[in-house]
């Protein structure tokens, strides 16, 4: 492939070219608009949702152009005059959003975007894309990393989705709290810690009747005895005896793959003990979801491995955000299809807290017009975007934040909005508007 054909205009959808060139052609695209991002209501099974995909957003804009085999590829439907205009765009407004890592609920304006019609409507799919799966992801690992209780995770789902979308899942997976990946793109572009060691493959290449116990000492000649050995190809029991023979009683760890994971931990942490290895830590793996993770909460189980139900959003694989003209030259427009209204003008958020720091309530304001409230209050929204530069901190240390903030807000939210089962949002959101 061209590698000139993977510009970053294109990642757009066609009928936000046709507005586009709809609206320079009778003169309504360089009127000043506000947009505003935000979910309606949070999926269902869903008592919170986490931030996640600021960052990508952000590195982002500056690739959003439109190359000469974009140009080339617009052509096909576009008139001139919009070719023109695509040829030389960039974004040059203002972004004001949630800080990564923040959580939020029905109604919260998570992200607004502000300049020309011309250049905010171009950027609805890019916006969505990104916020829509990122934050899927960094919800439904927010939903594990509580159910773990303390104990470690690990992404390893990247065979599960699109190469690219497992790049996303592994860094959102990890700002929501998880330990690290298995994917090496994930760990090269934004520092997540790379994690992994074998899979049956490779115990099923050393064939005969010591085949189990030459891969082990293989992979412990080649890793040292700190590594994990996979001890279910066979026979759990067999697996484990021939773990701690070829490692000895210091092996890091044994990992469980397949069965009733409860029922084996408990039978493989007796095995080791017995064995002498008692430091020996127990990772399981296997379809694990939030809801096996908390079943598993009582067994002896050091850290998990989650694949396909992370990568998936766990049954809920986008935010359910949109995208919505919400301001005119300064005039608020509203949506008012059934089902589908949207409320107009640029908005802000605060979140109130009691004095001990559980929070209580989101409040929904008019931007630059906040209520008086009665209690601590922190507002939300940033700015991100000023005249199309960054005006945010991006990169590693945005990424640290973001895992800091997380972790904050999960704290912060009252004992009842931790549940996994369905019910209410966490707090609940007001509307002063």
């Amino acid at each position: 492939m061209d590698p000139s054909a993977r510009c970053g205009g294109l990642l757009t959808d066609k009928y936000e070219l046709t507005m586009l060139a709809a609206a320079l052609r009778d003169g309504t695209a360089d009127r000043r608009t506000g947009f505003e991002m935000f979910a309606r209501r949070l999926p269902e099974a869903r008592r919170y949702g986490v931030v996640a995909g600021t960052d990508r957003l952000l590195a982002a804009l500056p690739d959003f152009a439109f190359d000469d085999a974009a140009v080339r590829l617009v052509e096909e439907f576009l008139d001139p005059a919009t070719v023109d205009f695509l040829r030389d765009f960039r974004f040059r407004g203002d972004i004001d959003g949630y800080a990564e890592g923040e959580l939020f609920f029905a109604e919260s304006p998570v992200l607004s975007v502000r300049g020309t019609f011309a250049e905010c409507v171009v950027l609805e799919t890019l916006i969505l894309s990104i916020f829509n799966y990122d934050t899927a992801i960094a919800s439904a690992a927010a939903r594990m990393v509580g159910a773990a209780d303390g104990r470690p995770l690990i992404e390893m789902g990247s065979r599960r989705t699109h190469e690219q979308a497992a790049v996303a899942a592994a860094r959102a997976a990890f700002l929501a709290g998880f330990a690290g990946t298995s994917n090496l793109e994930a760990h090269r572009r934004f520092g997540v810690p790379v994690l992994g060691t074998s899979a049956h493959a490779f115990t099923l290449l050393h064939t005969g009747a010591d085949g189990e116990s030459a891969a082990f000492r293989a992979q412990v000649a080649a890793q040292g005895v700190d590594t994990t050995l996979l001890v279910d190809t066979y026979d759990v029991t067999t697996g484990v005896a021939n773990a701690v023979a070829a490692a000895g009683p210091e092996l890091g760890a044994v990992r469980i793959d397949s069965g009733e994971l409860a029922v084996l931990a408990q039978q493989v942490r007796d095995q080791l003990d017995r064995l002498g290895a008692t430091g020996t830590k127990i990772v399981v793996s296997g379809d694990l979801d939030e809801y096996a993770i908390a079943a598993l909460r009582a067994a002896p189980v050091d850290s998990y491995g989650v694949g396909t139900a992370l990568v998936t959003g766990s049954g809920v694989p986008t935010a359910g955000f949109v995208y919505k003209l919400v301001e005119v030259d300064g005039h608020p427009v509203h949506k008012r299809s059934t089902g589908k209204q949207s409320r107009g003008g640029g908005k802000q958020a605060l979140r109130l807290a009691r004095a001990s720091g559980t929070v209580t309530e989101e409040v929904v304001y008019p931007a630059g017009r906040p209520p008086v409230l009665d209690g601590p209050a922190r507002t939300l929204t940033i700015p991100l975007v000023r005249g199309g530069e960054v005006v945010a901190a991006t990169g590693t240390p945005a990424l640290a934040a973001a895992r800091e903030r997380v972790a904050a807000g999960l704290h912060s939210l009252p004992w009842e909005g931790l549940k996994l089962a369905h019910g209410e949002p966490a707090i609940p959101t007001r509307l002063a508007l």
